[in-house]
């Protein structure tokens, strides 16, 4: 068993475990308009379920609304639909190829729904990185069994790739205190 190796695999997993973690919490609405807010919505065009951001595009011009601009003129009412149905709670207006999303301001409860999703979205994450944790762990066991390494290297090995998932864990915990305080902020 190379321990380099497994590190690094557990280091490349737990490393894009944030980075999806990063992309679900860009979906969340906050208060004001973001661009990857529409990263989820997907379109039926052409015969398929396609992502927004492969048949139009969106950009904030201001901090209260998103302009969808659409590349071809017969997908438009697709588009609407599919904001619209995309549970954001938006309602989208469409004036020929754009289509503007207003936000309107949250309330307090719905605030609060968000702050829920969000917590889940980082338990989520949790449990996705305690089972890179547990794979990678029983990697180190079998190679003990194995007669690979030393009992004094496994105890080594395990609690250097500990340390990596307590600092990721802090990350994920970090991230989510942030999004819950952007989500709270009026």
């Amino acid at each position: 068993m190379d321990y380099q190796i497994l590190k690094a695999e557990v280091e490349q997993k737990t490393a894009q475990t944030l980075d999806v973690l990063r992309d679900e919490f860009a979906g969340l609405r906050t208060g004001r308009a973001s661009v990857h807010l529409l990263d989820g919505v997907r379109v039926p065009v052409y015969g398929s379920d396609m992502p927004l951001n492969q048949v139009a595009t969106v950009s904030a011009p201001d901090t209260q609304t998103l302009n969808v601009t659409v590349w071809d003129m017969n997908n438009v009412g697709s588009v609407e639909k599919a904001i619209r149905d995309s549970g954001l709670g938006v309602n989208p207006m469409t004036a020929g190829a754009v289509i503007r999303v207003n936000m309107p301001p949250l309330t307090e409860e719905r605030r609060k729904e968000l702050t829920k999703v969000a917590g889940k979205y980082a338990e989520e994450a949790k449990i996705s990185m305690r089972n890179i944790r547990q794979d990678a762990m029983g990697k180190i066991k079998r190679a003990v069994t194995d007669k690979e390494i030393s009992e004094d290297d496994q105890h080594r090995f395990e609690e250097d790739i500990q340390k990596v998932f307590d600092g990721r864990t802090a990350e994920v915990d970090a991230m989510a205190k942030q999004k819950e305080a952007d989500i709270m902020s009026v």
